[in-house]
């Protein structure tokens, strides 16, 4: 038996204010705060160090809003009686609040130590340990609550649900297997229990026990237990699948008849065929051809068709995709079947087949086709037939024909927004992000009320570097009392405002700004990571199992995302620039602001005054009034991202942030290359030869791994003292195979020159290695003047990269190859002198300016009295 301490003299109140502290726990439970607030008040005037009376009034205070005072009040309770679950408790759901799990957990298992048996706690703890992925701790916590409450269904389900998590399947089935055997009267349409049913069902078949699975779904389909038909009949194909069972070809094709627009289905149907579609073959050809006839509305098996046919077969099939889809008018056709030209033969047969289609369906052609469909054609089908030629041609790198072909079309239709957006996607693409901006913006002239084409336009400017601008235009769509739109955006977790915005002032040299947008992108995915906590309770107490194990696993994987990872690296470099060079944050401080950044900020501080007054209003106190221990959003004191910029420890936040990289997304070569750059300056080798080792493994000859191994090479040999056993010769070990030291760095750098002298991207890197190793400036400067011969596969974004390398080696060559890239790229603007760069923004403001006053008229009205 375990031994029941003593409670301490210091705790035990009288009879009158041991009533009273009973009141005062209901009135917390029923959010009575302010009576709550009074009654604590009453007992501290007695006694004024009872500690659980302390905590209780903290808590009250913090969810009355003032909660600095509270948080200080339950810390001062703790500390006068350690040995209270009830102190424990509170400073638990404190720092609970706070997104301190791991200490909210310490102190839940404190309070557990001196009352075993509390339910309240005891599902707190559960929950923590779930968030935490402490599912050994878990299973325990979930023992112990079936222990005490039986009876309750959800705690049987709960220590299912943690024994999967665990990964201990067989006890999960056990105890799901005795819940359901202790059910009695189970009311029709149940749709907990039809959930409960699925859940055992998936959980036999990841057991691999298909044969109990199909029974236990058979048995309860029939009964209807399970009230959900459409995952009965997904469960019984996929099942019967398993088992090689003859029924699977019924069930796969009831499926496909009941939603014939479903990939899966047809995947599913082949696949237990034993036909895969990365080996196309005749037989799944077939079969797709003879759901096309039987399902004649559906579109899945024509397209899936296309992906398997080869030759003739091809030609048979897309010809009648396109001209059904041309003369619908269906304006995403493009995008449905631009994964064919991943395939040339394809590519080609799409664009003969549509360059016909053109001359067929041209109001001028004087003999059309004998095809019925080009006889009978309506106008409007030339008009989408052109936008489909104009996408083509854009995504195949012709932008001349793209803008010919558009401009066609727009004599046809000038009201047609998609026309517009293509256009202005035709000259992002040739390299003139400003025509680009224009022409999206006439898109969005032509309905105000379309908020992606309000979007779209917004993002075209800012990757014409025009922030102020775009903000203007995101402000007709976003809250007139918000801050700013970008503040309104940001409560709206926008990831593709955020990292678009902070592209570009990244592009326009504010790394402040650019790192202040980055993190605000972490900060996101933080909050999302935090918000699953509520549904650890919430799907157990629903039922709803299956898809909250898909949740917990979408959740591991949550910084796999490509908003994380793209604002992860970019910060990362930033963080590393700073320790590289620490003036770009003193020059960020004290560079001086323009006309325009002035006055946005000026009215940007007027709005945040505005909406600070506003809230003041709306929080006045009130006696019932629930603010709850969640802390408010913290107030920004730097706006500008500058404190954020001259931190004291840019590697150590870097290596943060990459940190969940490490495992999350191993095949992406860039994540590996900013973990080397990260690793190396803070002196951890063996973390950088790793990295190295990664993007090795990943891609030998890229450009980026290219000058970190003569990085490295470097690096290791100017220690000044051999790195320490076991981490030395291990990583000496690794650079041997990766940069033999028997070859020369100067050999090394140009023979991966001759390897790759027509790729741009390789020529800079070895351009770069050269200037490491001291070579003389002409030699650089002609080594990098080499992308621009005939047979150089030179684009304009590394162009541009060549350009930003010149000048940052202070070549007097600049400005020649800046004249050669713009002679090179006729459609380009990016490369024009400063001066036409300057009036070719002021050009694409010109568009903006409308509405920009527009919308500072309309935030001035919210911000005056």
């Amino acid at each position: 038996m375990s031994k029941v301490l003593p409670t301490p003299a210091k705790r035990i109140l009288p009879s009158k204010e041991a009533t009273l502290f009973k009141e005062l726990l209901t009135l917390y439970e029923t959010r009575q705060l302010k009576k709550g607030l009074k009654t604590s008040d009453q007992i501290l005037k007695k006694f004024p160090e009872h500690g659980e009376t302390i905590c209780m009034k903290g808590l009250i205070l913090t969810h009355m809003g003032r909660r600095e005072e509270g948080i200080d009040l339950v810390k001062k309770g703790v500390r006068l009686d350690l040995t209270s679950h009830i102190c424990w408790h509170v400073f638990g759901l404190i720092q609970k609040g706070e997104k301190n799990y791991e200490e909210a957990l310490k102190s839940y298992t404190q309070a557990l130590r001196f009352d075993k048996e509390n339910l309240n706690i005891l599902r707190d703890a559960a929950q923590l340990q779930t968030q935490l992925r402490l599912f050994d701790g878990l299973v325990e916590t979930r023992h112990t609550l079936l222990r005490i409450r039986p009876t309750l269904r959800q705690h049987w389900i709960a220590l299912a649900v943690a024994y999967h998590l665990s990964g201990n399947l067989p006890e999960a089935r056990k105890t799901l297997e005795h819940y359901e055997r202790t059910l009695k009267n189970i009311s029709d349409y149940d749709i907990e229990h039809s959930e409960t049913l699925l859940y055992h069902i998936h959980l036999l078949e990841e057991m691999g026990e298909f044969t109990e699975a199909l029974s236990l779904l058979d048995v309860n389909a029939k009964s209807r237990a399970i009230v959900d038909r459409t995952a009965i009949m997904e469960t019984r194909a996929r099942l019967l699948s398993k088992l090689g069972s003859d029924e699977a070809e019924h069930a796969w094709r009831a499926l496909i008849e009941h939603n014939p627009e479903c990939y899966d289905y047809y995947r599913g149907y082949l696949s237990n065929q034993g036909i895969s579609f990365d080996s196309p073959s005749t037989e799944a050809l077939e079969t797709l051809r003879l759901f096309s006839t039987q399902l004649p509305k559906a579109t899945a098996p024509r397209r899936l068709a296309l992906n398997i046919a080869t030759g003739d077969d091809f030609l048979d099939l897309v010809k009648p995709y396109l001209l059904s889809g041309l003369t619908k008018g269906i304006p995403s056709l493009f995008v449905d079947v631009k994964a064919l030209y991943t395939d040339d033969a394809k590519r080609q047969v799409i664009e003969d087949i549509v360059e016909t289609a053109r001359a067929d369906f041209s109001p001028e052609s004087a003999s059309p086709s004998s095809s019925s469909a080009a006889a009978g054609a309506e106008p409007t089908t030339y008009l989408w037939t052109l936008y489909f030629l104009a996408q083509h041609y854009s995504y195949l790198n012709r932008p001349k024909d793209a803008l010919k072909t558009i401009e066609v079309a727009l004599a046809h239709t000038p009201t047609l927004p998609e026309l517009h957006t293509a256009k202005g996607r035709a000259l992002k693409r040739a390299g003139d992000p400003f025509g680009a901006a224009r022409a999206v913006d006439e898109a969005r002239l032509l309905d105000g009320q379309d908020r992606f084409l309000n979007t779209k336009t917004a993002k075209y400017l800012l990757r014409a570097g025009l922030v102020d601008e775009a903000s203007a235009i995101l402000g007709l769509f976003t809250k007139k009392d918000a801050a700013s739109p970008g503040a309104d955006l940001e409560d709206m977790q926008s990831l593709l405002y955020l990292t678009e915005e902070a592209d570009a002032h990244y592009r326009n040299g504010k790394l402040n700004l650019a790192l202040k947008k980055y993190l605000a992108v972490q900060k996101i995915f933080n909050e999302i990571e935090d918000d699953q906590y509520d549904f650890h309770g919430y799907n157990l107490r629903k039922f709803t199992l299956n898809i909250y194990m898909k949740l917990i696993k979408w959740e591991d994987h949550l910084r796999s995302h490509p908003a994380y990872v793209k604002a992860a690296l970019s910060a990362s470099r930033i963080y590393v620039a700073v320790h590289d060079d620490p003036s770009i944050a003193s020059a960020a401080t004290s560079a001086p602001l323009t006309d325009a950044e002035k006055k946005a900020k000026k009215k940007a501080k007027k709005a945040a005054q505005k909406v600070q007054e506003d809230n003041k209003k709306a929080a006045a106190p009130s006696a019932h009034e629930d603010k709850g221990l969640e802390a408010g959003p913290a107030k920004d004191d730097d706006p500008e991202g500058l404190k954020l910029l001259s931190v004291d420890d840019p590697l150590e936040r870097a290596a943060k942030l990459l940190q969940p990289l490490h495992n999350l997304v191993t095949d992406n070569i860039d994540v590996w290359i900013v973990i080397y750059d990260v690793a190396i300056r803070r002196k951890k080798f063996l973390q950088a030869v790793k990295a190295l080792n990664h993007a090795h493994a990943l891609d030998s000859e890229h450009p980026e791994l290219h000058v970190r191994l003569v990085h490295f090479r470097q690096a290791f040999s100017a220690l000044r003292e051999p790195l320490p056993a076991p981490v030395g010769p291990l990583v000496l070990e690794a650079l041997q195979k990766l940069l033999p030291d028997e070859l020369s760095l100067d050999t090394y750098n140009s023979q991966y020159l001759q390897r790759h002298a027509s790729e741009p991207r390789s020529v800079l890197a070895a351009a770069k290695v050269a200037q490491t190793l001291e070579a003389p400036l002409p030699d650089v400067e002609a080594t990098v003047f080499s992308v621009l011969g005939p047979e150089s596969k030179l684009d304009i974004p590394a162009a541009l990269d060549i350009m930003s390398f010149l000048t940052y080696i202070k070549s007097e060559r600049v400005e020649e190859f800046r004249s050669a890239c713009d002679e090179r790229f006729e459609l380009s603007t990016v490369f024009k002198p400063a001066a036409e760069l300057e009036a070719l923004k002021k050009w694409a403001r010109a568009g903006e300016e409308g509405f920009k006053d527009e919308s500072e008229a309309k935030q001035e009205d919210v911000v005056s009295p």
